[in-house]
């Protein structure tokens, strides 16, 4: 009997022993190089991605293994979603209440107001802080709170046709540098627009009829926006009628075609590749690599047409702003979500740990392959001297970055931005597209942009 009672407990230290191995916690080392106890019960993160660049799932393959070696107990199920129809899934699912654990993409005010995005400031350790550089993070905060990490910072400038700017005498590695005004283009607008011999029309800048054109100016010259970081409405200032009577110049002038009210971005495109546009509005950086691309097809016979040597260049700026000029763009990457049903705090600490190491130093591919500015200083190192872009157009890319504007979509509240977006639509784009086709002066856009302006986000 003695010899049944030892066996028993002898049994029952071996089954205490067997459940707290199922759930125990271990010294593991967390994402940011910190070594604490980590749940290592089993789980599983679901993230949601675009093919981000042309070979963006290979990078989440490498990034998944390395990240499964230090937390094999946490499977990543990850899809790679089509641009066409990903976002309407997403939406259909965040409507649910049952979005992914993490979504790639720009923040926007409109998740945070459902309630499920989870702020990570108490996850953002120092050193993960520290690794960013600066105006980075902020890309992807709201109302100072950080809700996701960017991977790159989008920027939005104009792109230039390095042989014909050079053909006109053009400094374009002093524009880069420096920056340019509005008034040293219109100098230069003059010399790169004419008749070509074919008898086509080269044009100086070539946009189309979206509302990009007018905020990228706007921004260049001093407007963050219709509203302020606070929601103030400020496009009742004389900036905004300077540049509208910027662009109804290059209008009226002949530097870009009168038709441009239009003009499609695929027109936009084809016009620029033929040459018949020195300057193409919208160029982000990565035309560098498309274009590099497209002249690889050229030479191998699979396109017709002129090679073209891309030179990123910053938007000009009003005469009345010094330095560089503000640039248009933001922040894109992964946000956390909770779902309705929600799964609890250690799962949210594991889809961090996932997050981190989709946003991490071997992350900076994605700004590499797209010859955007890298957002964290581990990524500068990792791709040190492996830059896909032209040393000039990393220059201007950087300036640009350097001096990106703020989204104020993000620092005002869920009201006023929903109040923004209606007036971008209802006002903006309509009044926009009659001074693009000579219905409207420049003074009767400025008094229309002002007055509903006053009247929708006061």
């Amino acid at each position: 009997m003695k010899m049944n009672k030892w066996l028993a407990l002898f049994m029952v230290l071996v089954l205490v022993a067997v459940t707290a191995a199922c759930g125990k916690k271990e010294e593991t080392p967390q994402a940011g190089g910190d070594t604490t106890k980590v749940d290592t019960t089993p789980d599983t993160v679901k993230v949601w991605t675009y093919p981000v660049h042309g070979t963006y799932e290979n990078d989440m393959k490498d990034l998944v293994a390395d990240f499964n070696k230090q937390y094999p107990h946490i499977k990543v199920e990850y899809e790679v979603m089509s641009w066409a129809e990903g976002p309407k899934k997403f939406d259909v699912a965040l409507n649910a209440g049952d979005p992914p654990d993490l979504y790639f993409g720009a923040l926007n005010g409109s998740y945070v107001s459902t309630g499920l995005v989870l702020p990570l400031d108490s996850y953002m350790t120092p050193q993960i802080k520290e690794d960013f550089l600066p105006g980075t993070l902020e890309t992807m905060q709201m109302n100072g709170k950080q809700y996701g990490i960017p991977i790159y910072q989008s920027l939005w400038g104009w792109g230039g046709n390095k042989r014909i700017l050079t053909e006109a005498g053009v400094d374009y590695k002093k524009i880069q540098e420096k920056g340019w005004t509005w008034t040293e283009f219109l100098d230069i607008a003059k010399k790169l627009t004419k008749k070509l011999p074919n008898g086509t029309q080269q044009y100086a800048i070539t946009t189309d009829n979206s509302t990009d054109f007018i905020d990228m100016l706007s921004k260049a010259n001093g407007l963050v926006d219709a509203v302020d970081e606070k929601g103030n409405f400020i496009w009742n200032d004389n900036k905004m009628l300077d540049t509208l009577k910027f662009i109804d110049t290059l209008r009226k002038e002949g530097y870009m075609p009168k038709e441009v009210g239009a003009l499609t971005p695929a027109k936009r495109t084809d016009m620029f590749y033929a040459g018949q546009s020195a300057i193409i509005s919208k160029a982000i950086p990565y035309y560098d690599i498309m274009i590099a691309n497209r002249n690889k097809d050229i030479d191998a016979g699979k396109v017709q047409g002129e090679k073209i040597e891309y030179i990123q260049l910053p938007v000009p700026h009003g005469d009345g702003i010094s330095g560089y000029g503000k640039t248009a763009g933001g922040g894109e990457g992964y946000i956390m979500f909770r779902q309705k049903n929600d799964k609890g705090a250690q799962h949210a600490k594991n889809a961090f740990l996932v997050m981190e190491a989709l946003t991490g130093a071997k992350a900076g591919n994605s700004a590499n392959e797209l010859a955007l500015p890298f957002v964290r200083k581990s990524q500068a190192k990792a791709f040190e001297g492996k830059s896909l872009a032209k040393p000039e157009n990393v220059v201007a890319a950087t300036n640009m970055r350097n001096n990106a504007s703020v989204n104020v979509s993000l620092t005002i509240d869920a009201d006023k931005a929903a109040k923004l977006k209606q007036y971008r639509e209802q006002v903006l784009k309509p009044t926009f597209q009659a001074l693009l086709a000579g219905e409207k002066t420049p003074e009767a856009a400025a008094d229309d942009l002002k007055s509903k302006g006053t009247q929708m986000l006061k």
